[in-house]
């Protein structure tokens, strides 16, 4: 695979993106950009657009998890509609369900919990794995300026005709500059989860690759479940483990962690998703697009 890409825009541009706007009583708007080739909306850009709008409906409470699934194709020349309901909200945790509509049809739903932090009962993590450091790594370019990815072994591809490998795909990924806003943070770190699953899946299998893609593969995320451990720092290098668990039946499983450079496991993650054999028109594949 090219590791270059077109320029979508800036890493501002992509923040500006994720921090939804207040319209009006427990309901949200995201500002659009209208660029992508395909003029989808990923669904971890969704994902991580109702972190933001938890952390802004719960001031004060740090988000615990997400689970958002993705129901329709949104179309990213549209601003995309948020809107909250309170499950419960106690003295320690919050529990809000996130609708995401477009267009007055629900694309995405989800539930999401936050808390207040506590000290520690007990404590243990799992540990970082054994892979060279980002400066060691290829850089790939995604098409975002001031966004750093270097992938462990340059794992990542879209070729069919390359060769097979682990069910891995490991991958350092960093901002430039980031408002200092815990939820901005949180939010990057989500965005970049719906990315490498996929392709981490193909890997062990020969002539499938993501280059057939909206071609002769119809692929989509269906879900993603998210847990945050630690304060996220976007700003600093962050080490993504996708790890495939499964893949058949047209699904695949990827059960995926987040460390910081210094080794502490800063979220968990899996992503649920869809492989088939393309049939029917190109602009019938519900698939998303990547940022």
């Amino acid at each position: 695979m090219d590791a270059s890409a077109p320029v979508w825009g800036d890493a501002s541009d992509l923040i500006e993106m994720l921090d939804v706007r207040p319209d009006g009583d427990r309901r949200y708007v995201s500002v659009t950009r209208g660029t992508s080739e395909r003029s989808v909306v990923e669904g971890s850009q969704i994902l991580a657009q109702a972190v933001v709008v938890a952390a802004r409906q719960a001031p004060g409470r740090r988000i615990v998890s997400a689970h958002m699934v993705f129901l329709r194709v949104a179309d990213d020349g549209l601003p995309l509609e948020f809107d909250v309901t309170d499950l419960s909200a106690g003295r320690t945790f919050n529990a809000l369900r996130i609708d995401v509509g477009q267009s007055g049809r629900l694309r995405a739903t989800g539930t999401l919990l936050l808390g207040l932090p506590a000290g520690d009962v007990v404590r243990h993590e799992a540990s970082p794995p054994d892979v060279p450091n980002p400066t060691e790594s290829q850089p790939l370019d995604m098409g975002v300026t001031g966004r750093d990815i270097r992938v462990v072994g340059g794992a990542y591809g879209g070729d069919p005709g390359a060769p097979v490998g682990p069910p891995v795909i490991d991958a350092w990924v960093r901002f430039l500059t980031v408002p200092d806003d815990p939820c901005l943070h949180s939010a990057l770190l989500a965005q970049f989860t719906g990315h490498m699953s996929i392709a981490a899946a193909l890997r062990p299998h020969p002539g499938v690759g993501q280059d057939q893609a909206h071609h002769s593969l119809s692929t989509a995320i269906n879900a993603i479940a998210i847990s945050f451990h630690a304060d996220v720092r976007a700003d600093q290098w962050m080490l993504y483990r996708h790890l495939s668990t499964f893949a058949g039946d047209g699904m695949t499983h990827s059960e995926c962690r987040v460390h910081d450079q210094e080794g502490r496991l800063i979220a968990s993650f899996s992503v649920d998703a869809m492989v088939r054999r393309f049939v029917g028109t190109v602009a019938d594949v519900p698939e998303s697009g990547l940022l």
